[in-house]
């Protein structure tokens, strides 16, 4: 079987999500799980449909389009996903002052650094999968698998 490229998605992207989920956040971190909610859900709604081979019961973007529905859908996670890392590292530069021994309030500094870490780890697995989407349509491919 070849490789698969939803699955890193999956993982990293559920890494993110919860990594956020299980602590306090605020403002526009908001945006960071969105993304990271919305894409996971619809990466892993992809994955079943090409793992049960029922892209061709999805009107309009299945059968013969569903390599482009992959692809655009992985373009736009992509994109959506590069906002995304700015906000996670401006929250972690912004909380770098409590990585301290001696700050004894709540420090959110080392969950910021792991989801941002998280959210650079989603994008290049979405592009990943851009780059393997793309050759195949060029290669006149009409499956993911």
């Amino acid at each position: 079987m070849p490789p698969q490229p939803s699955q890193p998605q999956i993982v990293f992207g559920a890494g993110l999500w919860v990594t956020i989920a299980a602590n306090k956040y605020e403002g526009s971190i908001h945006f960071v799980l969105f993304v990271a909610v919305l894409f996971w859900l619809l990466t892993l709604a992809l994955f079943f449909l090409t793992l049960l081979d029922k892209q061709d019961l999805v009107p309009l973007l299945g059968g013969e389009r569903w390599l482009c529905t992959n692809l655009a859908h992985d373009v736009a996670a992509a994109v959506l996903y590069l906002p995304a890392i700015g906000v996670m590292i401006y929250k972690t530069d912004r909380n770098s002052y409590c990585n301290l021994e001696q700050y004894k309030h709540l420090c959110l500094y080392k969950v910021y650094l792991t989801a941002a870490v998280f959210a650079c780890l989603c994008c290049l697995a979405y592009l990943v999968s851009v780059i393997y989407g793309a050759c195949r349509k060029c290669r006149g491919e009409q499956t993911v698998i």
